[in-house]
């Protein structure tokens, strides 16, 4: 900052001399004291590095236990997992020895383990009572797998009360894991927690919160869709967990039956010590008195006439009513009869027709192709904010239709080697690279825009100072320098814009929550050279018409001023990035919302504080007299050139950026909305997406299947 000054106030007395410095140099006084006085105001210094005690730990867990029950209670009243209650399904202990530990290894009792979904708080005891509290959850495609997972973790936090001491449940993806680039568990969960839950960071341990309760077993890692996972991945997911885990740790794992069986004969192992559950099919009796308990009391004939079938015709049959017979079997299945089909327009005689639905596949088809315009239909938009179950907006359900499939077809396709789908992840901070929205064609149009602009304003505002002639001259070869430069800076910073994970920016203040401190020597190094390159860019063009000594005294001075700007700019930016208050869930959209906050924070302090320095110094170096009328335009200039891009190329968090750029791309193509996480949010409360942590899902992996199938065949 000192030489940014000093290199300012030298091009002034040689310019302007030393009363009009005096006058000018109080003026740079005032607009450098202005961000100071507020990183004053806002600014404090952490009382020091985090210290683990006990009380410590304890304080963070119950952050955390609080976070994990609030987003789950939402969202499972999203999933409808308890309307009007639980599915029934039925859960016993595996008789395939081949996917289970030795007997020795586990309690007596849970080698007669049964549950059902509908009386969770059951399979939460016999959870507790495990000799170590492991537990595998296997079945088919929609067997409620994630479900039960999702209900068991529910129930144990519910019930923590008296519990303290047992570890906090949180439910992760486990495809999200290669344990080549992390190879223990307790190291990975550290990660995901400080991502997917910030608030962390605002308690007592501050950034250590996260490793310290990954480390010291206070998580149970609920690691959902193991089947998600290439075959190799798997195995190696299975060594990795029994290879991190102690004692006394615990675990949930999830995974369709097939892929865990392919997972531990390739590991040549199972999951340790743990207890595995498959669940029976829902018989048509079971699934006829579940459909009964959600239709209105006054159900229409068709569906007494379905009710009688599925309880009266045996299994298997070549009735009509088999058809729908398989697909209950599931609880997807239930679930997209119930979704479709209870409806008051809804004629659901139609399902019982042979011609039309021949088998379950088709029949299932069926059903998924009706979800979306049901789901529509039966929801109606609210904008009251305490509603959280209902849409924003209606929405048009081909549009929906042919935009979920566009993401559907993004996340399945290139195909896995074992013909698995790519990933089941939708993370909005991901939709750039998947969609190669940044090529190198579209960084370098960005650019070139970039820099024609600046010229552009440059020439324009150099007219209206000083005359068309001025403006040709000083403007445009002023405008193209700057122009040149910022263009060329953000098309090359742009490169990995789609690569880096999204930050956060809170400025308000919570108690005695730590803030990391501002140090804005951290970047002196970084942000004088680039202040330095920008400056001498600038000052070529200058020593071009006035010659090569003012050129550099013009570029020197507005180098350094940038770069002493950039300097107080990027330490404040780096103060900013707080945590997100304590006691609120991170959700995909407060997750943009925090990141989108950062970008513009860092743009405007940034850009303001390097425009506004930059801007002045430019006009005292072109300037030769007070009167002279380009000073000003060319400081002005220098503002609006430098300060926005400057603002927008530095960082390390530009996860916002990409995605406003990969979705107006996919806008213009008419793929996506514009809006996408306004829409996001909308397909998540109509149930069609689901929530975890900061990353949406589709709310069934068949329904991603389905969804991409169509797409692609539409674009044929």
């Amino acid at each position: 900052m000192v030489a940014g000054c000093l290199a300012v106030l030298g091009a002034i007395l040689l310019t302007w001399g030393l009363q009009t410095s005096a006058t000018v140099a109080q003026l740079i006084s005032v607009v450098l004291a202005i961000p100071t006085l507020a990183a004053a105001l806002l600014l404090r210094r952490d009382a020091g590095p985090a210290v683990l005690t006990p009380d410590a730990v304890a304080a963070a867990k119950d952050v955390l236990a609080g976070l994990v029950e609030q987003q789950w209670r939402t969202e499972a009243v999203l999933r409808s997992l308890g309307n009007p209650d639980p599915i029934p399904v039925r859960w016993r202990a595996t008789v395939d020895d081949g996917l289970v530990d030795h007997p020795a290894n586990l309690s007596p009792a849970t080698l007669r383990l049964t549950a059902s979904s509908d009386d969770i708080a059951a399979l939460a005891a016999e959870f507790r009572a495990m000799r170590r509290r492991r537990l595998v959850i296997l079945g088919g495609p929609g067997a409620g797998k994630t479900t039960l997972a999702v209900q068991l973790l529910c129930e144990l936090v519910a019930t923590r009360h008296g519990q303290e001491d047992e570890p906090v449940p949180v439910l992760l993806s486990v495809a999200d894991w290669n344990p080549r680039n992390v190879p223990r568990l307790q190291d990975w969960l550290a990660l995901r927690l400080a991502q997917d839950y910030p608030a962390l960071h605002a308690t007592a341990l501050g950034g250590e919160a996260s490793g310290a309760l990954a480390r010291s077993g206070q998580i149970l890692p609920v690691l959902d869709g193991l089947d998600e996972l290439p075959t190799p991945a798997q195995a190696a997911v299975i060594t990795a967990v029994n290879r991190s885990l102690g004692g006394t740790d615990q675990i949930v794992l999830t995974s369709r039956t097939a892929d865990y069986r392919r997972a531990v004969d390739a590991a040549g192992n199972v999951l340790a010590s743990a207890v595995v559950i498959e669940p029976d099919p829902l018989d048509p009796y079971a699934a006829a008195g579940y459909l009964r308990r959600c239709l209105p009391a006054r159900a229409g004939p068709g569906w007494g006439q379905i009710l009688t079938q599925l309880r009266t015709t045996p299994a298997p049959s070549n009735a009509p009513i088999a058809a729908i017979a398989d697909v209950a079997a599931t609880p997807l299945g239930l679930w997209l009869l119930r979704t479709v089909y209870i409806r008051p327009d809804a004629e659901p005689a139609v399902l019982l027709d042979p011609d039309r639905f021949p088998d379950a596949a088709t029949l299932r088809a069926h059903l998924f192709d009706g979800l979306i315009e049901s789901v529509i239909a039966t929801r109606e938009p609210s904008a009251d904010a305490a509603d959280m179950f209902r849409p924003r907006r209606r929405h048009d359900p081909t549009q929906v239709r042919d935009r979920l499939g566009y993401l559907a077809n993004i996340l399945t396709y290139p195909r896995n080697e074992d013909g698995s789908a790519r990933t089941h992840d939708l993370a909005w901070w991901q939709i750039a690279r998947a969609t190669r929205a940044l090529s190198r064609a579209t960084r370098l149009s960005i650019g070139l825009t970039i820099g024609l602009t600046i010229a552009l304003t440059s020439t324009l505002s150099t007219s209206v100072a000083a005359g068309l002639s001025d403006g040709l001259t000083h403007g445009l070869g002023y405008g193209l320098a700057l122009g040149l430069a910022a263009g060329a800076a953000v098309t090359f910073t742009t490169r990995n814009w789609s690569l880096q994970a999204p930050g956060f920016a809170n400025l308000h203040r919570h108690g005695a929550q730590p803030r990391p401190s501002f140090r804005p020597s951290v970047n002196l190094t970084r942000s004088l050279a680039l202040g330095l390159a920008a400056g001498l860019g600038l000052g070529l063009a200058v020593g071009l018409q006035d010659g090569l000594a003012a050129g550099l005294m013009a570029g020197l001075a507005i180098g350094s001023a940038i770069g002493a700007a950039l300097v107080l700019g990027a330490g404040f930016t780096t103060w900013a990035e707080a945590p997100t208050p304590a006691g609120r869930a991170d959700t995909p959209l407060a997750n943009w919302r925090a990141d989108r906050t950062l970008n513009l924070l860092r743009a405007i302090t940034i850009g303001v504080t390097a425009g506004l320095i930059g801007g002045l110094a430019g006009g005292i170096a072109a300037g030769h007299s007070e009167a002279h009328p380009p000073a000003l335009a060319i400081g002005l200039t220098v503002a609006v050139a430098l300060g926005l891009p400057t603002g927008l190329a530095t960082g390390h968090h530009h996860a916002w950026m990409a995605y406003v750029i990969a979705t107006n791309r996919a806008a213009l193509a008419g793929r996506l909305p514009r809006g996408l996480m306004s829409f996001l949010d909308d397909a998540h409360r109509l149930g069609l997406l689901r929530a975890v942590g900061p990353i949406y899902q589709f709310r069934h992996a068949e329904l991603q299947e389905h969804l991409a199938g169509a797409y692609r065949r539409s674009q044929r």
